[in-house]
């Protein structure tokens, strides 16, 4: 699947799709480009507020890795942002929402994961050659309730 760019239609989908994928418990929104789809609820950095994005994500376990790369934009995402200031999260898969802490994947545990992403969903790679920073790889481990 090709790679997508940020547009205006874009950001108006991104701030649409967590909401519907909500009301629906991932009804509509639970899929994207051949990946499950998970709502992510980090605490702003700045303002202390909840902020909700839908994120493509790769199921290991219990746990989710999600990709910070924004499009291949030169910046991080606000959501990985928020993470490292705060890394505990709230994550939503279909019906089911838990408590997650977000840690980022090193070494060797990174470039697995970043490969099985790539082969998963092609679009990650055009990212990474859009951007000269390193795109997070971010676990999130699923806490006990």
């Amino acid at each position: 699947m090709p790679a997508v760019k940020r547009t205006k239609l874009m950001e108006f989908f991104w701030k649409v799709h967590p909401k519907l994928y909500k009301a629906t418990r991932g009804v509509i929104g639970g899929s994207a480009m051949g990946m499950p789809v998970l709502l992510l609820t980090t605490t702003g950095r700045k303002s202390g507020q909840p902020r909700t994005k839908a994120l493509m994500y790769l199921p290991k376990g219990d746990d989710c890795v999600v990709i910070a790369s924004f499009a291949g934009e030169p910046r991080h995402p606000d959501w990985w942002l928020n993470l490292e200031a705060n890394p505990d999260a709230e994550v939503q898969v279909k019906g089911d929402v838990f408590h997650a802490k977000a840690r980022e994947a090193q070494g060797e545990e990174r470039e697995r994961l970043w490969k099985e992403i790539v082969e998963t969903e092609s679009g990650y790679a055009e990212y990474a050659r859009r951007t000269s920073r390193q795109i997070p790889v971010v676990v999130l481990e699923r806490q006990p309730a």
